[in-house]
């Protein structure tokens, strides 16, 4: 029969309790949110919002075509320039989205005879990515320059190494200055993906190769998601700009692609020239993760420090992690569920978002109701 295999998957993954379920949201949700990557709290800004409606207003519904036909409005160039200024890079190119923005900056930048290092804890766009790419792959110890330097060592010609900067499982950052280093003596350009860093580290939010005093050197590219601290949708890669050139000639996911629709652009656009005007705002989401670590961790659960916005509690087991975030969802909080095979080591966890706009009384509440229903 035809597909009989599924049958047999769904089975195992009943089984092994890995089933994912669509849980379509309200717009007036009751649940105290720390589930979502809402960093800043300017997904429903009233300056976002009439961003995205202005831009839809203008230029319409959608974007209508690829960004090398139709698909570029003026608004785009002008989200490109901003980014590119903000983060401290030469250029910027937008993308429909960060997992779009990781393949093609990692396909266009690994092509045949490359080799491309990868961090064993990076996102899966960026492992699809090294899977695209007709390079080869190899893949190093978490976070570990030393690692890296012996992959390098390896190699005679063009190589690339691609990490995360902030990990999206446990919150840790990547030592970038080391990577860089690392690469600088082999010769190779340094590829991160700063989704969880922008908005959150760095001067005012202006990411982690901002903070480490990468941004704007020649071997260094970074790609960002527009979804998270901004509030809107979308991805982004900055670097040179002749980087930035070349990915507009070779960057499949960019090239063959409808453009990021005007609705989502204005709104990034207008989350970025509010965090330039409110730039403590990268700061107190910094303040609430360290707040909720604290307050987990003297009811006694097992969480992670966290390097920025992401706070992971570890969980017994994948079944066990399920139902204490049904519990917590049953108690009024919303928490992420991470499982195999989201998490690269085997271990569950609820996933906290820190998010700028918590006030005490919320993350009293949140620490609360965790500890009252752990497994």
């Amino acid at each position: 029969m035809a597909f009989g295999w599924i049958d047999e998957q769904a089975g195992a993954r009943r089984r092994a309790g890995l089933v994912r379920t669509l849980r379509p949201r309200p717009a007036d949700s009751p649940l105290l949110d720390l589930a979502s990557n809402d960093y800043l709290g300017l997904a429903h800004h009233p300056e976002v919002t009439e961003g995205a409606a202005r831009a839809a207003r203008t230029w319409g519904g959608g974007s209508t075509g690829s960004r090398l036909v139709t698909g570029t409005t003026e608004l785009h160039t002008e989200l490109e320039r901003e980014l590119a200024a903000f983060c401290g890079f030469e250029a910027a190119l937008v993308f429909s989205s960060g997992y779009a923005a990781n393949l093609a900056a990692v396909t266009a930048l690994g092509p045949h005879g490359s080799l491309i290092v990868s961090d064993a804890g990076n996102h899966a766009s960026l492992i699809d990515g090294c899977r695209l790419a007709r390079g080869g792959t190899q893949v190093v110890g978490h976070a570990d320059p030393e690692s890296v330097r012996k992959a390098l060592a390896t190699h005679e010609g063009t190589a690339i190494v691609v990490s995360d900067t902030v990990f999206s499982v446990d919150g840790d950052r990547a030592p970038l200055a080391a990577l860089a280093e690392a690469c600088r003596e082999h010769g190779a350009g340094l590829v991160v993906d700063d989704a969880h860093g922008l908005g959150v580290l760095g001067d005012g939010g202006r990411g982690a190769p901002y903070a480490a005093g990468l941004a704007g050197a020649g071997d260094v590219v970074a790609t960002a998601t527009l979804s998270k601290s901004l509030g809107s949708q979308g991805g982004v890669v900055l670097g040179p700009a002749r980087v930035i050139d070349h990915l507009v000639n070779a960057a499949r996911t960019f090239i063959f692609d409808t453009g990021l629709a005007p609705a989502a652009t204005g709104a990034a656009l207008a989350a970025l020239r509010l965090l330039v005007r409110e730039p403590r705002r990268a700061a107190r989401a910094r303040e609430v993760a360290a707040e909720l670590h604290a307050g987990l961790t003297t009811a006694g659960l097992e969480a992670v420090r966290p390097d920025a916005a992401v706070v992971s509690v570890r969980a017994p087991s994948p079944e066990q992690a399920v139902l204490w975030a049904a519990d917590c969802r049953t108690a009024g909080l919303a928490v992420g569920c991470f499982r195999p095979p989201s998490v690269p080591d085997g271990i569950s966890r609820l996933r906290l978002t820190a998010r700028a706009d918590l006030s005490g009384a919320e993350i009293e509440r949140a620490v609360r109701v965790i500890g009252e229903t752990r497994p």
